[in-house]
C-alpha cells in the first residue's frame, strides 16, 4: 500500500493490477489517501480491514483495476461490506476460492462495514475515469474531519482494547507429533531449493498429484511466505508452519553456506 495523504477519505484498492496503483500515487490526486492492489479474497482482504481501521478518516473504497481470476477479491470486498461474514469467517456471497478471514475479528470486519462505503470500478484501467470519482469525494473530507479529528482509535473501535488476561496461563508441555502422520494439505506440497550461486531461493509448488503448479524465486524466507499464503496455496496450519520452518532453513543455508536438506514433514 502506498500512503499519500492520511487524512484524506478516499482509498484506491487497484485489485490485481499493481501498475495501476503506482501511476495513481504518482499523481497524487487531491482527496486520495491511500492506493495498493489486493490479490486475494483473504489475506489481501484482512490487510485492507486492519488498514482501514488504523485511518478513521477513510470512508470510500474504490475497486479498479482488473479483479484477480479465480480469488475475486474485488467481489469478495464488495459482498463482504453489503453481507459480512459468516460464524466461521467466510465472505456471505463470495465467489472467491477461499474467502474466509481468520485474521480479524468479527467486530474488526462489522467496524470496517460501518466505516467504509464501496465504489465498483471493477475492470477499469482510465485514469481519467478514476480521477474524476476521487474528485467527486473530495467534498467528504470536511466532514469526516469534524467527525474524527477530536476522536480518538478507541472511539472508533472500542474492541481493539485487549482485554487483560485474570491469571497467568498454565505451562503446556509440546507434545511430540509423529511427521508421518501429519495431514497432507490438499492445495499440495513444496519442493524448496537454494541456489548458492545467484543467492536466491527456488519454491516449486506441486499438486498431490505431482504436477509443477507454481514457481515462486525469492531472497528471504519472509517474501517467499507470504507470496505463498496471499496465493492461497495453503490450507494447513501444520502446513504453514513446516514452510516457515523450512524456508528459514534454506535462507539460513544461503547465508552460512553449508548444505540444506529439506525435512520430510
Amino acid at each position: 500500500m502506498i500512503s499519500l495523504k492520511p487524512q484524506s477519505s478516499v482509498a484506491l484498492v487497484t485489485l490485481a493490477s499493481p501498475a495501476l496503483a503506482e501511476r495513481m500515487s504518482q499523481l497524487k490526486p487531491e482527496g486520495l489517501s491511500i492506493a495498493g492492489k489486493a490479490e486475494t479474497e483473504n489475506i489481501g482482504i484482512e490487510k485492507i480491514i486492519q488498514n482501514t481501521l488504523a485511518m478513521p478518516a477513510l470512508r470510500t473504497l474504490i475497486l479498479c483495476g482488473n479483479d484477480s481470476e479465480g480469488h475475486f477479491a474485488g467481489q469478495t470486498l464488495e459482498a463482504l461490506v453489503k453481507n459480512g461474514v459468516d460464524q466461521n469467517g467466510r465472505v456471505i456471497g463470495s465467489k472467491g476460492r477461499k474467502p474466509v478471514l481468520t485474521n480479524v475479528s468479527g467486530d474488526e470486519v462489522e467496524a470496517f462495514r460501518s466505516q467504509v462505503q464501496i465504489v465498483n470500478l471493477i475492470g477499469c484501467l482510465d485514469e481519467a475515469v478514476i480521477l474524476n470519482e476521487i474528485a467527486s469525494r473530495k467534498g467528504q473530507r470536511e466532514e469526516v474531519l469534524m467527525n474524527t479529528s477530536a476522536g480518538t482509535f478507541k472511539d472508533i473501535l472500542p474492541m481493539v482494547t485487549k482485554p487483560q488476561p485474570a491469571s497467568t496461563p498454565n505451562i503446556l508441555v509440546a507434545a511430540y507429533k509423529d511427521p508421518n502422520q501429519v495431514k497432507l494439505d490438499k492445495e499440495g506440497y513444496f519442493v524448496i531449493v537454494p541456489k548458492a550461486e545467484t543467492g536466491h531461493i527456488l519454491v516449486e509448488h506441486y499438486s498431490n498429484q505431482n504436477e509443477l503448479l507454481h514457481i515462486i524465486q525469492g531472497e528471504n524466507a519472509r517474501d517467499l511466505y507470504w507470496t505463498i499464503l496471499e496465493g492461497g496455496w495453503v490450507s494447513e496450519l501444520s502446513h504453514a508452519a513446516y514452510l516457515g520452518k523450512e524456508l528459514m532453513a534454506a535462507e539460513l543455508s544461503l547465508k552460512y553456506g553449508f548444505k540444506y536438506f529439506q525435512d520430510k514433514a
